[in-house]
């Protein structure tokens, strides 16, 4: 409890620090952070908080060449929603790949990510939650479609190697008022699991104010149990 509440700390201590103006001959650095507040953390449109909010953070490295290197990390709730033992209330990811581009207004990426839940042992008939997966993308100017893999069992669905997310994604900036618009759709396969597949959808308006940037997103699924659309209020200062 003493160390969430110091991370916490130190967390809002960052919101509230404004980013130090550097000279403008001085390189762009390939390493920057980040951290937001958000009234519930949906991945997927499933909630990783029992619809509570979240605290969030990363760290990154982008090198001009297209490789680029992270780590992101949020409290979370369902490993002990879910029945796990010693289940964690925190995921921390770890993720490394490579964007380029080609053609006219074609981008693409590869990649690699993992998400770690440290002391998630698990009940019998559940598998670790720890899962792998391997991801690629095409682009063509504001559009994106993207697949994502897992090499070993999904979040703790068992026999599910192989498990995939394909995801459509596009943005669209109101120039006059400077709002970022998104939508998004995207198909969960879970591997030997047909009732644990599902879609889900979401829109999402963004506006920056000075150093942070607030959003407002309204997410649904098919899923029995989060059909319902959610709204989700979140604030994010980048440094």
């Amino acid at each position: 409890m003493m160390k969430r509440k110091i991370l916490n700390s130190l967390i809002l201590a960052a919101l509230a620090v404004p980013a130090v103006a550097m000279a403008d001959t001085a390189p762009a650095s390939p390493f920057s952070g980040n951290v937001a507040l958000t009234t519930d953390y949906l991945y997927r449109g499933i909630t990783q908080t029992d619809h509570g909010g979240a605290i969030q953070g990363g760290y990154d490295y982008v090198n001009p060449n297209g490789f680029y290197a992270g780590v992101w990390g949020s409290n979370i709730s369902w490993l002990y929603d879910g029945g796990y033992t010693g289940g964690s209330s925190l995921e921390l990811d770890t993720y490394a790949g490579y964007n380029g581009s080609f053609a006219t207004d074609y981008s693409y990426s590869v990649g690699f990510l993992r998400y770690n839940y440290g002391g998630n042992s698990s009940a019998a008939a559940i598998a670790n939650a720890d899962t792998n997966e391997f991801n690629a993308s095409i682009g063509w100017k504001t559009v994106s479609l993207k697949y994502s893999r897992s090499t070993g069992n999904l979040f703790g669905f068992a026999n599910s190697s192989g498990s995939g997310y394909l995801e459509l994604n596009g943005t669209y900036t109101l120039a006059g008022p400077a709002v970022d618009l998104s939508g998004h759709f995207g198909k969960q396969t879970v591997a030997n699991d047909g009732a644990a597949s599902y879609k889900d959808y979401n829109v999402k308006a963004a506006k920056a104010f000075g150093a942070y940037t607030w959003a407002f997103m309204i997410s649904k699924t098919d899923l029995t149990g989060y059909d319902k659309a959610r709204g989700v209020l979140s604030v994010s200062h980048s440094m």
